[in-house]
């Protein structure tokens, strides 16, 4: 019994990589955690990814900035207007040029709707109200 858990735990470990979806970024943490967009999700949602070098995705699909629009004109040619929607996930630490260059390319392609993907904040780590500095750690 012992053996089979073992190995389920080794084939969960191994697959769990392959479910994200696109490339991994370093997304900036969000401070008020507005509603999730359950849309991001599906399989037929457009993400292009900017990474930290400058680098465009869509997907895990690598692309040049002066493919984009063509690329974002084919994906979105069979969908309806209200689902025209292109999410932007840019690294933390991504030249903040390329993401409003990516921005006004995928803008060009006639889409409105851009969401910017970041992650939400976690529970335990509130920032101090008001904006005020955190407290200095106790001296030892």
């Amino acid at each position: 019994m012992v053996d089979i858990m073992l190995v389920l735990l080794i084939i969960f470990m191994v697959i769990t990589p392959f479910l994200q979806q696109g490339v991994s970024v370093a997304l900036p943490r969000d401070l008020k955690n507005p509603e999730e967009d359950k849309a991001i999700i599906k399989e037929t949602s457009v993400v292009v990814a900017i990474t930290e070098d400058g680098k465009l995705y869509i997907g895990k699909k690598p692309i040049d900035k002066d493919s984009l629009k063509s690329e974002i004109d084919q994906k979105m040619a069979t969908k309806e207007q209200q689902d025209k929607i292109v999410y932007i996930r840019g690294d933390i630490n991504a030249n903040y040029g390329q993401v409003v260059e990516t921005i006004n390319l995928i803008r060009d392609s006639g889409i409105d709707q851009i969401g910017l993907v970041a992650d939400k904040k976690k529970s335990g780590a509130a920032a101090p109200a008001g904006g005020a500095p955190a407290p200095p750690p106790p001296a030892s």
